[in-house]
């Protein structure tokens, strides 16, 4: 498969180069665009203000640039949770597109979009203070109405963010049963 992979707030950080790491010794090829242009950040409030300094406009645009020249391929859209919405946005708009693969997040869903059958795999903490309960029921009923395949993936305990072994929120067992489901997803695309 061919992935674009999008970072969080926290921008391009190790956690992200080693999940694309990860996926290459599975076989595939994949992409990590820097939407921050070489920014990280230690805090989630420092990366979700340089977010909000920039504009989502800013990065959705980027977001599309970077995806463009690889789009005719069928991409396999993926995010680590900021970064998990943008993946989200750009899925829903490429009919192209193979699959989305959301790490830690989702984000709104436009009026009116529809997509045939897009398998799309969610992996979110249990509770999630960005991800609540009423907000991904809400979700998924949303994007079954857009005619996505949609599987949710919860896992109690865990911080958000719980893949970045460089974060606070990180939960060994539970980022590695998110990569043996999410490897085994994208095998079947």
């Amino acid at each position: 498969m061919n992935i674009m992979l999008f970072h969080s707030a926290f921008g391009l950080r190790p956690a992200v180069e080693a999940a694309a790491d990860r996926l290459r010794a599975a076989g595939h090829e994949v992409w990590t665009p820097d939407l921050f242009e070489g920014r990280t950040f230690d805090t989630v409030e420092e990366g979700m203000a340089f977010k909000d300094e920039i504009g989502k406009d800013e990065l959705l645009k980027r977001a599309v640039l970077a995806s463009a020249p690889y789009s005719d391929r069928g991409l396999v859209y993926a995010g680590f949770s900021f970064g998990a919405a943008t993946a989200q946005t750009l899925a829903l708009g490429d009919d192209k597109a193979k699959g989305l693969l959301l790490l830690h997040g989702t984000s709104d869903i436009a009026e009116g979009v529809t997509v045939d059958e897009l398998p799309v795999q969610l992996h979110v903490a249990e509770p999630d203070p960005f991800e609540t309960d009423d907000w991904l029921t809400a979700w998924y009923l949303q994007m079954g109405r857009t005619g996505a395949d949609v599987e949710v993936y919860r896992y109690a305990g865990a911080g958000h963010l719980y893949t970045d072994p460089d974060l606070p929120d990180y939960d060994e067992e539970a980022a590695e049963a998110t990569w043996r489901v999410a490897l085994g997803f994208l095998e079947t695309l």
